[in-house]
């Protein structure tokens, strides 16, 4: 395990420096198509929710059967995720732009600013992903280390869009 976290650390400095050497308007030219989350329906209107661009996806060589995973997950200005697990997966976000608030099992809230970073330890649950901003968009670079052929991101049954706090 201990070797997993090493190549994930390695491999999410490298995914760090490619995501920033790209332009924040441009898609990188290995970017895949985007994978759209579906937009969840409020009594009234849609939410804002947020998506996610694959960059890389690839095995790990020396560590048979994990693969290392990176996207792109942008959350428009008040944007929110579902709550969410990432399974087993080893998880390393990094702020790209904007403010991000997150909450991760029965932790408190934490807010990360650009350049700000955390990490989801396997099983945790998502409780919080929000853009902080009701008018500027947030992009976060995330990296996954987890079993091949694993889903990556698993709404909780029957979730609902987190309630927006009072501003």
């Amino acid at each position: 395990m201990i070797g997993i976290r090493i190549a994930a650390g390695a491999l999410a400095i490298a995914a760090v420096t490619a995501a920033m050497a790209c332009s924040t308007s441009a898609e990188p030219a290995h970017s895949r198509a985007a994978a759209t989350a579906a937009a969840s329906k409020t009594a009234a209107s849609t939410h804002p929710v947020e998506t996610l661009k694959p960059l890389t996806h690839q095995a790990l060589p020396q560590v048979k059967g994990e693969t290392f995973t990176s996207a792109i997950v942008e959350l428009p200005p008040d944007a929110s995720a579902r709550p969410h697990r990432h399974g087993q997966a080893f998880v390393f976000a990094y702020v790209l732009e904007g403010t991000v608030r997150s909450k991760l099992d029965d932790k408190p809230v934490t807010t990360h600013h650009q350049g700000g970073t955390w990490i989801e330890e396997p099983g945790a649950h998502h409780v919080l992903t929000e853009n902080s901003s009701r008018t500027e968009p947030a992009k976060l670079l995330v990296v996954f280390v987890s079993k091949t052929g694993d889903q990556l991101k698993v709404d909780d049954p029957a979730s609902q869009l987190p309630q927006r706090r009072g501003r």
